[in-house]
Parts: structure tokens; sequence; C-alpha cells
């Protein structure tokens, strides 16, 4: 076994490590407390026996497995639900309909699957309690686009948004102010039964209105906000005119704004947030720290241009390297949060592949110390932009010393195309769908001289 067999298998530990701390299951379990009929959830409690019927609704790439966590502990007590989740992101359920849908450019399943929800929704009562299950990639999943907007005009207001390099927060405003599911209305469908939403976040600052477009939490983003956005990315002549003309009227005050703080909607519900980046990130520490590493969170909160964080991250890795730091190698460097991209070529991969090949592109450039850095970047999702892989591996012999391979590096970096850069060097990260999703963790891993 080769050097760089073993640091591979070492990056692989990680990711595995990484993935079992933000697993569905165990985060449920230990936000539900069930003594009896006596169901306490972060704090508040609330007596089963109260409630004439008890429902499960969920969206998200994670939510199914949270329904089967819940279903396992409810047993009888839960009259039934629906769960919308990804494609092949199912798992078995006795009590809980699966619809699948398309991520993260919505489809015609993924708005047959938000009528459902609400249509449930609106038949629940006062004296039914409902667990709302919600996790990233619910946004695309469920997607109910409010009149003039249809699911054509929805793709294709995504589709535009992703390319331009929009931040996740900046895409789910948008989405928020076209639908009749997000910005708290699902909350305006359930009410007025006692809802309990237990969320996993993908959304850095774990922002309650922002992860899955906060169906039942309250929006602290405006019609305002929307039109700046369009600015912002030159969008206002690339976009159909519907959208154009909700935000134009919503800036007027001619169309209701999304719910708000203060909504009697709101009364009845608790927003829990279970899991999240930050657990991720310790979990791939503890890991590292096992292997005979020190572990140094460089950012919980990691955003930009995926290129320009990989640059970054890989200065810093040279600088302990050189000793410029009072820790000295061995250690790994790992930050938590995602990064965005801006699609410029015409090739395949997605945000972590980037930051990658970057890095890769980086390294090859360093005069020493290259022998020692390794780079890990994966999304927990299992999937990173519209492809199989979750991410990439980058070893000291990704790219190697010579100019031919590097300006090949390069080539690819400039038409977006790590995919295939990976698929060549045989170093794709492939997990499969990992039913949970809290975005990216990167490591680096600092061997000593």
């Amino acid at each position: 076994m080769t050097a760089y067999t073993n640091k591979q298998e070492q990056l692989m530990t990680i990711v595995d490590r990484t993935l079992q701390a933000v697993s569905p299951d165990p985060a449920m379990r230990a936000a539900l407390k069930l003594d009896g009929d006596m169901l306490t959830v972060d704090g508040k409690k609330y007596d089963l026996t109260q409630y004439d019927r008890i429902f499960v609704l969920g969206a998200g790439k994670a939510s199914a497995a949270m329904a089967q966590t819940l279903e396992a502990l409810l047993g009888d007590r839960l009259h039934g639900g629906i769960i919308a989740t990804k494609y092949e992101h199912s798992v078995l359920l006795k009590k809980t309909t699966i619809m699948e849908a398309g991520h993260p450019v919505p489809d015609m399943a993924g708005e047959r699957a938000a009528k459902e929800l609400l249509s449930l929704a609106k038949g629940t009562t006062e004296n039914d309690l409902v667990f709302c299950l919600m996790s990233g990639g619910a946004s695309a999943i469920v997607p109910a686009p409010r009149n003039p907007v249809t699911l054509a005009v929805k793709q294709g207001v995504t589709r535009k948004l992703l390319e331009c390099g929009a931040t996740i927060n900046e895409i789910n405003a948008i989405r928020k102010h076209l639908s009749l599911f997000k910005g708290g209305h699902l909350a305006k469908a359930l009410e007025p039964s006692t809802v309990i939403t237990l969320i996993i976040s993908d959304v850095v600052g774990d922002y309650l209105d922002v992860i899955g477009s906060g169906p039942t939490a309250p929006d602290q983003s405006t019609f305002l906000d929307c039109q700046t956005i369009l600015d912002k990315y030159k969008l206002c002549t690339g976009i159909p005119a519907e959208v154009n003309e909700i935000i134009c009227e919503g800036c007027a005050g001619d169309t209701p704004e999304t719910c708000k703080e203060g909504d009697a909607c709101f009364d009845r519900v608790q927003n829990v947030i279970i899991a999240g980046n930050s657990m991720a990130v310790d979990g791939a520490a503890k890991a590292a720290k096992e292997m005979g590493y020190t572990p140094i969170v460089v950012d919980y909160a990691m955003e930009g241009e995926a290129r320009e964080v990989a640059a970054k991250m890989i200065q810093l890795a040279g600088e302990y390297c050189e000793g410029k730091h009072d820790i000295k190698a061995p250690v790994c460097l790992l930050a938590g949060g995602e990064t965005t991209v801006t699609i410029r070529g015409n090739g395949k991969g997605g945000r972590n592949q980037e930051l990658a090949l970057a890095a890769a592109i980086e390294l090859s450039e360093m005069q020493e110390h290259r022998e020692q850095i390794s780079v890990m970047s994966f999304g927990t999702d299992g999937t990173d932009g519209p492809t199989d892989a979750a991410g990439a591996l980058v070893l000291p012999d990704t790219v190697a010393r010579s100019d031919e391979q590097s300006n090949s590096a390069r080539q690819f970096l400039a038409d977006n195309n790590a995919y295939e850069f990976f698929t060549n060097t045989g170093t794709l990260i492939k997990t499969g769908p990992t039913r949970t999703n809290v975005m990216d963790v990167v490591a680096i891993l600092i061997d000593s001289k």
C-alpha cells in the first residue's frame, strides 16, 4: 500500500465519520424524549393523549429518514402523513406516504407533492398535533408557485440563480416570494393545529426562515430584498415577466408579503434545529484527532466562491507547513459551510469538486511542502452539483509537477469541468444518497515534514 493510498483511506474515514455525526436517526432520538404519553421537545412538554390525531408532514433530503425514526418512536399513536423527498432518498415507512421529486431544479412531481402536503395541512384541526420534518432541499422539492407564476417559470428562475452564483439565502428569498408553501405559508395552512417542526439545517447561520425556505417560520426577507437580488445579478431582463410582475407589485404593497414575526399562525408552532453543519465539522475533527492530527476549525461559516476559498485554505496550509503558527504539524484544517460557483464553462461538476480542483492547482504551484498536504471537500447530502459524486480528494500528486499537466488542470477549471478531471485521477468521493444534508465539509491534512 502506497503512502497516497493510505492518505486516501484516511480522508475517506473522515468522510464516513462526518456523516455518522449528522445521521438523522440519532439526531431525532436526541431531540424527542418520550416518557409514556409525555413528549418533551427542547424543554417543552406535550401530553400526547390531548390530541385526536397525530400527523407527520415533511420535505427535504433527510425527511424520509427522519420520518422513519418518528414512526419507530410513536408507533400506533401516529395517524399518518406525507413526506416529499429527493429521488432515490426514500426509505421504508409504514404509515407515511413518500413522494419523490426533483432537486435542485423543481419538477411536476414536486408540485404534486406540495399540493398534497398543503391539502393535508388544511384538513387538520385545533385538536391535532403535526410533526413537520424539514431539511435541506425542501425549497426545490416542494414547489407551489403562486399565480401567475408557473412551474416552468420557477424552474427557469432557479436555473438562473444557480448559474449566476447566488447564495442559498438569496435563492430562497426569491423562492419564498413566489410560493404558496414557503415563507411561513405551511404554518398558515396548518393553523390552528399544534405544530412541532424538527429541522436539519443546511444553511450557514442556521436561519429558520432560510432552511427549506422556512415553511413554518416567520420570514425575514421582503419583496424589496428580492428586487435587490435581481438587480445585484442583473437578472431583471433575463427572467420571465411574471416574476418581475409579482416582485414589483410586492414592492408597491399590492401583493401580500410572506408571513412575518407576530403572525397568529405561529402561536402554536415550535421550530427546533436538531442537526447542523457544526456537528459535521466536529465529527470530522474527532476523526482527525484519533488519527493523530490536531484539528483546527478554520471556519464554521464558510462562504464565497469555491476557487477563492480553496486559495485561502491552501495558503493557510502552507503557513502551517512553514511553522508560522503556534500549533505544529501534523494538523487538520477544517471548514464547514457552503461555497458558490459562478458558471462560465460548459463542463460538469459541483462546488466541492471545483474547490478541490482549485486546491490541486494551488498545490501544484508550491515550491515545497506539497508532499505534506492532502485535501478533501464533500457535500454531506452525497450530491455535488448535477453529478453522482459528493466531492473529491486531492493527494500530493493529483496535479504533477509537469507544466503540461498543470495547464490541463487549469483548462478543466476554466470550463467548470472538475468532474471529468477527478474521474481521470480516480479521486471522486461517491457516497450515494446519504439521507442527510448539512452543507459541506473541507478537511486539509498537513503531515510533519
